[in-house]
């Protein structure tokens, strides 16, 4: 009976481990407008809001610049992301590794971006085309 109990009580501590750890991370969310062009070097600028759960939000400005072998411009008008593994607001800026591969007409781009253990899944539809590939950093400001 004895091992029943202190077996019950591990298996209790051992669920309520995850879900005390989720009540920890913060869900933020990205809206964001953004323009780039490339020939052989690559430059994104944009700017966005986050908004979390817990009621506090940020203007931010978007900053890419790249190499690698591509050629085209685009615009990316209503793009959203989304963070994880975020515990405060104040972790959102900084600089994202980024690598990024287009083809042809810029139909949607989807893409994951890492600071850390900070990851931040982006998507959005664009306009214009890019071919190629590039590697670069998506740096996150706050704008004031």
């Amino acid at each position: 009976m004895k091992r029943l109990l202190l077996a019950s009580l591990w298996l209790a501590c051992v669920v309520a481990m995850p879900a005390a750890h989720a009540a920890d991370e913060l869900d933020c969310k990205l809206h964001f407008e953004l323009s780039s062009w490339s020939l052989i070097y690559k430059h994104v600028s944009g700017k966005g809001t986050v908004t979390c759960n817990n009621g506090q939000s940020m203007k931010v400005k978007l900053d890419a610049n790249g190499g690698g072998l591509s050629v085209g411009s685009s615009r990316i008008d209503d793009g959203t992301g989304e963070f994880t593994s975020l515990h405060s607001i104040s972790e959102i800026p900084g600089t994202y590794a980024d690598v990024n591969a287009n083809t042809a007409i810029k139909a949607g781009n989807a893409q994951v971006l890492t600071k850390g253990v900070v990851s931040l899944a982006i998507a959005g539809v664009g306009h214009g085309f890019e071919m190629g590939v590039t590697l670069g950093e998506l740096t996150i400001t706050q704008d004031n």
